[in-house]
Formats: C-alpha cells, sequence, structure tokens
C-alpha cells in the first residue's frame, strides 16, 4: 500500500467530491501530519510551529462547520499505531461530522474559509482525509 500524504485535493478528487454523494451525513476522517516549522505561502515570517498554526485553522474552522450544521465529533494525537505499519505516523487524528457532502463542499468554498485556510496550509505537511458514511451501528456493512 502506497501512502501519499497531501495538502490540497487533485483535480481529480475534487471532481469527484463535487458529484451528488450519499444521502444524508458524511463523516470525514482526517488524518494529520504537521509541519516542523509553519510555512506560510504569503511569506510571512512566523515562530509558530505546524501544530500551532494548524491549531488556530482548527478552533476557527470548527466553529465554521456548526455553521453549516456540522460538528467537530472527536480529535486527539496519535500515541503510536497499534496494527500495521506507516513509514511516518501522522501527529493528529480529526472526525469531523458534515449534514452533507454539498454542505462541506459550500463550507470549503466559502470566503470564511480562505481566509482561515492559511494556517491550515501553513501547518500541515500533509494529510489524508476520508470521506466515510453509514448509519449507526452499521459497523460490519461498507
Amino acid at each position: 500500500m502506497n501512502v501519499d500524504n497531501a495538502v490540497l485535493p487533485t483535480t481529480e478528487q475534487m471532481e469527484g467530491f463535487s458529484e451528488p454523494g450519499p444521502d444524508g451525513a458524511i463523516y470525514m476522517l482526517n488524518l494529520l501530519k504537521f509541519r516542523a516549522q509553519a510555512d506560510y505561502e504569503d511569506g510571512r515570517e512566523s515562530e509558530l510551529s505546524g501544530f500551532e498554526a494548524y491549531a488556530i485553522y482548527g478552533l476557527a474552522v470548527a466553529e465554521l462547520i456548526r455553521e453549516y450544521a456540522g460538528d467537530v465529533k472527536f480529535s486527539a494525537g496519535v500515541s503510536r499505531i497499534m496494527v500495521g505499519s506507516v513509514e511516518e505516523p501522522w501527529d493528529m487524528v480529526a472526525l469531523a461530522m458534515y449534514p452533507s457532502r454539498q454542505a462541506m463542499l459550500d463550507m470549503i468554498t466559502s470566503e470564511k474559509y480562505a481566509e482561515i485556510g492559511v494556517h491550515r496550509s501553513a501547518g500541515l505537511s500533509g494529510q489524508l482525509n476520508i470521506e466515510t458514511v453509514g448509519a449507526s451501528g452499521a459497523w460490519l456493512s461498507p
């Protein structure tokens, strides 16, 4: 298995996400890897670590997610990989719920998101963002 962390989706990934999605809520599992030092695209000087820059984004995006009727369900630091292996484990995981794929798309294309997104890009060295769907209690169903 090849794991390719990225900061932004590919054109194909965005095109697929823009298509009609499943009915109802989606849950986005975020596997996050931070830069040692924040690196802002606009060239601004910063003493922030990647985690600190992402934390600015994280607090603001949690509020924004709620404005779009979603919620951050869980976030925590990664302490170790229990089963399997990756060359370099992620630093943090987060799980966010959106009432629909369209709600998330509307949020990530909003002006507010663009304003806070600079901290996300500055803090992340890469991530996996995995869309999941399913009914409560359906843990054995694909």
